[in-house]
């Protein structure tokens, strides 16, 4: 059980602890509890969740239970953000965020066999508390001169608009959450993202000085690119892990297209190969970078984790279709509709000339254009050739009825849509 914090070491799992030879101690006399947080602030988890939930997935594995709570009450709060005040979602909102993640995170780890997961909502001891009870009991452990030196809080109180009372009051209800899984379910490890390094010490704090114990909190690195592009975010949008949000062939494309200089650093946190296996991944980039074996490999991999292996195999198969590999005709019309739907593309209708299909879509700047790239063989529906200038788009060359897919050479592809 002790080799799990080198795995997550050697995995890139690790930013900070408390203090690492106590946590390693700690993990070597046996079994511990483990717990990270998730607040309910959207209807689904994301890419930064993502890492998380695999840190708790890992330490289940390797023997440790693991708690993951749903943050009911605090999702009604909001962490503060550097940036500005957050937007509160109404209980209704929140509810129905709390229920979607809690039905979304069952999959990642074990609730079943001999030790099981345990799923919790903080808003089960945070609401029958008083606001007395609260200060009294939870507020009087806590300096004001050591809450403001949080980044998020010092960032704000520094700007025009400061910050509410609320937002300030965030971590004193996660450090609660802390206390509360320590005396109920003897919780000595807390995990979250490196952003979260001050709540998670505010709990170790608040458990030592109201309890007299001493536990332990890990951080994991904020993943970036090699430009230092955070990861997860895609022209300002989310990597969700919901299928309705995120669907599941835009989330292997991107893994599928994780640049060369990151990909291994993914594998590591992302995947359960082993570490031969990732040498030789890495060989492959190193020595074949056009073959993408890494990037496959990881798209294949986180795919099947969060979608299931019927989900990685219909994108697999789009993937392929789309570049004249595979059928077409075969995609579902789910699978079709989400493969396509990134495409450029333009209006078409049945009995069109392809020459006019072509221009619509912007794969030709004109009809003479269009003629030019059929008569050099450059031109193809749905992965059939077209050799024929006069063709026209048949019924029976719309997908389901709605989508017909062109390409101009070999990688210029394009949707045309009824």
């Amino acid at each position: 059980m002790s080799d799990i914090l080198d795995e997550l070491q050697w995995r890139g799992s690790v930013a900070q602890t408390t203090d690492e030879s106590a946590l390693r101690d700690a993990l070597a006399r046996g079994p511990l509890t483990a717990y990270c947080g998730f607040d309910p602030t959207a209807p689904s988890l994301h890419f930064g969740n993502f890492v998380q939930l695999v840190v708790l997935r890992r330490l289940q594995r390797a023997g440790h239970r693991v708690i993951c709570l749903v943050g009911g009450s605090t999702g009604l709060i909001g962490d503060p953000k550097p940036t500005s005040e957050r937007v509160l979602k109404t209980k209704d909102e929140a509810a129905a965020n709390v229920a979607r993640i809690k039905e979304l995170v069952r999959p990642f780890l074990d609730f079943e066999g001999d030790n099981p997961a345990l799923l919790v909502d903080n808003l089960d001891w945070t609401a029958p508390m008083s606001a007395l009870d609260f200060l009294r009991d939870i507020g009087k452990h806590f300096r004001v001169n050591q809450m403001i030196r949080k980044e998020a809080v010092s960032a704000r109180l520094e700007s025009q608009e400061g910050i509410s009372y609320t937002e300030f009051s965030y971590q004193l209800l996660q450090a609660l959450d802390y206390l509360h899984l320590f005396r109920e379910h003897g919780c000595t490890l807390q995990t979250g993202g490196s952003d979260q390094w001050g709540n998670l010490t505010a709990g170790v704090d608040l458990i030592h000085k109201a309890e007299g114990a001493s536990v332990h909190a890990l951080t994991t690195p904020l993943l970036t690119d090699a430009s230092g592009q955070k990861f997860g975010k895609s022209e300002g949008n989310a990597v969700w892990l919901s299928a309705d949000m995120t669907s599941p062939y835009a989330f292997y494309q991107y893994f599928l297209n994780v640049e060369d200089a990151s990909v291994v650093a993914l594998l590591k946190v992302f995947t359960d190969r082993s570490r031969a296996e990732i040498d030789d991944l890495e060989r492959q980039v190193a020595d074949e970078p056009f073959r993408r074996a890494a990037q496959r490999a990881l798209a294949a991999d986180v795919t099947t984790l969060v979608h299931g292996n019927e989900a990685t195999a219909s994108v697999q198969a789009a993937s392929e279709a789309l570049f004249g590999r595979g059928d077409l005709f075969a995609l579902d019309a789910s699978t079709l509709r989400d493969a396509t739907a990134e495409l450029p593309g333009g209006p078409v209708v049945e009995g069109m000339p392809v020459v006019d299909a072509l221009v619509s879509v912007g794969l030709a700047e004109s009809r003479n254009a269009a003629r030019r790239t059929i008569g050099e063989g450059g031109a193809s529906v749905n992965g059939t050739k077209i050799t024929d200038p006069d063709a026209v788009l048949r019924d029976t060359d719309l997908l389901h009825g709605v989508v017909v897919v062109l390409r101009r050479g070999r990688k210029s592809l394009a949707a045309g849509r009824i």
